[in-house]
């Protein structure tokens, strides 16, 4: 009866573990991947390294980025994309 309960208690702990910690990374994920989906030309971004500017244009892989007071342009991998500031507020859509 004694290994019964250990078994019991060690699918427990998988379970709970799975729960924890797979399921929001999926959700994560996948809100991740609808931000990078639903990017437009024009819309102001932060990238994960700290630099803001707007998509001027979009290709699979990569978008350009034009950033600072004499337009440099940024030629930078989707993955790079941090966030997507809503111009009309200037609030945080997406973090992360």
């Amino acid at each position: 009866m004694g290994q019964l309960g250990s078994v019991f208690t060690m699918v427990l702990m998988l379970v709970v573990f799975y729960l924890v910690i797979f399921i929001p990374e999926n959700k994560r994920k996948k809100k991740y991947a609808a931000l990078l989906n639903n990017l437009k030309v024009n819309d102001e971004v932060l990238t994960k390294g700290g630099v803001m500017g707007k998509i001027i244009n979009i290709q699979d892989e990569y978008i350009i980025l034009e950033s600072g007071p004499d337009r440099t342009r940024i030629k930078l991998s989707k993955s790079g994309i941090g966030t997507v500031i809503n111009l009309n507020t200037d609030a945080v859509v997406e973090k992360k």
